[in-house]
C-alpha cells in the first residue's frame, strides 16, 4: 500500500520585504527629474488632478494642507450589529480623529520629523530623502509682489496705452519652427529636379531608401534589384546618380569609396591624393608617408600636400542631415560668486508653483450632499496634491543641500578651473548631507549647473581619486588630462609608449599601471605608438 505524503496544511512564517508605498516610488521618481522634465510632469499633474492648480495673482482662494487635514481622514462607517459592541468598548465615546492613521502622514507633508526617521530607509536600502524633513512653504500675499508706482506711473504717462488697445492677433509660434531636413529628404529635393526616366528615378529613391545615416549604402545592388523589380543595369545607372548628388561621397559602398567620390568632386580624379586612397590607403593610415614617396616617385613634398586634402575629406557624408542636433541645455542651478562665498540658486523659472484649490472643499463636507463616492474621490485627490507638494519641495531641498556640499569641497575649481578639481565620491556627500548615497546620485542624475568656469554636469564634480602619494588629489579627469598633454607635446617620429608614460606619471608620485595606461589612451580614442609615428 502506498501512503501518499502530500496532504494540505497550514504553516505560519514570518519574513521581512521591503516594500515602497506610491509616495516613495514619487518621491524617487521626482527627485531624478530635471528642470525640463519637472515642469513637464507637473503640467500632467494638474491636467490630471482637479484639486492641484498653478499659483497666480488672479487665482482664487487657497486652502492650506494643514486646514484640510481634520477633512482628509477616512469615513468611518459604523455596523449596526456592531453599535453595542464599540459602545461598550469605547464608553459611547467616539476617538477624536477617527481611524485616520491612513492619512496622518499627510498632514505632516510639511512638517519636521525627527532626524533619526532617516536611518531605518537607509538601512534598508531605499532612499533616505523619503524621510528627510522640509521647512514649511511660506504663503505670499500676491498684493506684496506688485509694483504699485510703476504701474501708476505708466498709467499716467500721456503715451499710455491700455493692454486692450494693444492686442493684435499675432501669427502662431508654431508657423516660424521648421522640421529638420533628412539626408533622404535632401536627396529626393535633388531628384525632383533631374531630367530621369521614371524608371530610373524609381531605381534612385529605392537606392536612398537604403542608406544609412553615415551615407553608406547597406545593401548589395541584388538585393535592391531583386526587392524593386529593377533591372541591374537600372541600379548601377541609379547608383551613379545618386553618387553624382551633394553632399559629395553619399551612396558610396565603403570608406575609400567615399574618399574617391569626393575627390572626384574636386576634380581631383588622377591626382597624387587619388592614387594614395585608390591604391594604398593602408600605408597612409600607418603614416608611411617615406614609402608612399618612394612607391609614388614623388617627392615629399607632394606627398605631405595630398595628405593634408585627404584629412579635409568628410568619411561620413551624410551625418550632417541625420546626426542628432544640437542638445539644448537649461541649468537647474546656479552657482553665483557673491565676494568670497557662492550663492547656490535653484532655476525655478518657468516652473509651475502649485498650489490647493479650495473650491472643491465644500465637497468633503457630507451637509452640502455629496456622495460618499464623491467625497473619497476629492479626499483621495487632495491627498496626492498634498504628497506631490511634499515631494517637489523635497528634491529641491536635496538637491540645495547636495550642491552645498559641492561648493565646500570645489571651491578651488570655481575660483581657478578645472586643474584645481579635486577627487569627490557619491558616497562621501552622502555621509556629509545625511542621506542614502542612491539619493545623491538621483539628485545629480542629468541636472546641469552654471558656475563662474562654465556650465557643467552635476557628475562631472565626481570622479574617483588615483592611487599614489600624490596621486591621492587628483582625479581621473586630470589623469586622463595629463595622459592627452603629454602625448600632444611628444615627438612624432619618436612617440611616447604607454611604458613611458606610466613611468613619466609614477615619477610625479601618480601610481598607475602601463594596461592603465591603454585604457585612458583608448577612452580618448588616442591612437597606439606605432599609429602616431611619423617616419622621416
Amino acid at each position: 500500500m502506498v501512503v501518499s505524503l502530500l496532504r494540505p496544511s497550514l504553516q505560519l512564517k514570518v519574513a521581512q520585504k521591503q516594500i515602497l508605498t506610491p509616495g516613495l516610488v514619487q518621491m524617487v521618481t521626482v527627485l531624478q527629474l530635471n528642470r525640463l522634465e519637472l515642469k513637464e510632469m507637473i503640467t500632467q499633474e494638474i491636467v490630471k488632478n482637479p484639486v492641484l492648480e498653478e499659483a497666480s495673482e488672479e487665482a482664487g482662494e487657497e486652502v492650506t494642507p494643514e486646514e484640510l487635514l481634520p477633512l482628509l481622514e477616512p469615513e468611518r462607517v459604523a455596523d449596526p450589529a456592531d453599535q453595542q459592541l464599540l459602545e461598550a468598548a469605547l464608553g459611547e465615546a467616539a476617538p477624536p480623529n477617527g481611524i485616520g492613521t491612513d492619512v496622518a502622514g499627510v498632514g505632516e507633508a510639511f512638517s519636521t520629523p525627527e532626524p533619526e526617521a532617516a536611518e531605518p530607509l537607509a538601512v534598508a536600502g531605499a532612499d533616505a530623502a523619503a524621510v528627510e524633513a522640509t521647512e514649511p512653504v511660506a504663503a505670499t500675499d500676491p498684493f506684496d509682489e506688485i509694483d504699485f508706482g510703476s504701474f501708476f506711473d505708466d498709467y499716467l504717462d500721456p503715451g499710455y496705452k491700455s493692454p486692450a488697445s494693444e492686442s493684435v492677433e499675432k501669427p502662431s509660434f508654431e508657423t516660424f519652427l521648421s522640421a529638420p531636413v533628412t539626408l533622404a529628404d535632401y536627396l529626393h529635393s535633388q531628384l525632383s529636379v533631374s531630367l530621369l526616366s521614371d524608371d530610373l528615378r524609381d531605381a534612385a529613391e529605392s537606392i536612398i531608401g537604403n542608406l544609412d545615416e553615415d551615407g553608406y549604402l547597406s545593401a548589395s545592388l541584388e538585393e535592391i534589384a531583386a526587392m524593386g523589380d529593377h533591372t541591374m543595369p537600372e541600379i548601377e545607372a541609379a547608383l551613379k546618380v545618386v553618387q553624382s548628388l551633394d553632399p559629395a561621397g553619399v551612396g558610396a559602398r565603403n570608406v575609400r569609396e567615399c574618399l574617391l567620390l569626393e575627390l572626384e568632386s574636386m576634380n581631383g580624379r588622377g591626382g597624387v591624393a587619388w592614387q594614395i586612397v585608390s591604391n594604398h590607403l593602408h600605408m597612409l593610415e600607418m603614416r608611411q608617408y617615406r614609402e608612399l614617396a618612394k612607391v609614388l616617385g614623388r617627392p615629399m613634398e607632394h606627398i605631405e600636400i595630398a595628405v593634408k586634402a585627404i584629412r579635409r575629406l568628410n568619411p561620413r557624408p551624410g551625418l550632417r542631415y541625420s546626426g542628432a542636433g544640437a542638445r539644448t541645455v537649461e541649468p537647474d542651478v546656479y552657482f553665483i560668486k557673491d565676494g568670497e562665498d557662492y550663492i547656490i540658486q535653484m532655476n525655478d523659472e518657468e516652473v509651475p508653483q502649485l498650489r490647493l484649490n479650495a473650491q472643491y472643499r465644500r465637497m468633503l463636507d457630507r451637509d452640502n450632499g455629496a456622495t460618499k463616492e464623491v467625497r473619497d474621490y476629492v479626499r483621495e485627490r487632495y491627498t496626492s496634491a498634498i504628497q506631490l507638494m511634499k515631494n517637489i519641495e523635497q528634491r529641491k531641498q536635496t538637491i540645495l543641500r547636495v550642491c552645498q556640499a559641492i561648493v565646500r569641497r570645489q571651491t578651488e575649481f570655481l575660483a581657478d578651473g578645472l586643474d584645481c578639481l579635486k577627487p569627490m565620491m557619491i558616497k562621501e556627500v552622502a555621509e556629509e548631507v545625511g542621506v542614502h548615497p542612491s539619493t545623491v546620485s538621483r539628485a545629480v542624475a542629468n541636472k546641469y549647473v552654471h558656475t563662474p568656469q562654465g556650465v557643467f554636469e552635476l557628475r562631472y564634480f565626481f570622479s574617483e581619486a588615483v592611487q599614489g602619494p600624490l596621486g591621492g588629489n587628483t582625479p581621473l579627469l586630470l589623469l586622463k588630462r595629463k595622459v592627452k598633454k603629454m602625448i600632444e607635446e611628444e615627438d612624432a617620429t619618436h612617440p611616447l609608449t604607454d611604458e613611458h608614460i606610466t613611468l613619466a606619471l609614477q615619477r610625479e608620485g601618480i601610481n598607475v599601471t602601463r594596461r592603465t595606461v591603454a585604457k585612458y589612451r583608448e577612452d580618448m580614442k588616442i591612437p597606439s605608438t606605432h599609429q602616431r609615428r611619423v617616419r622621416p
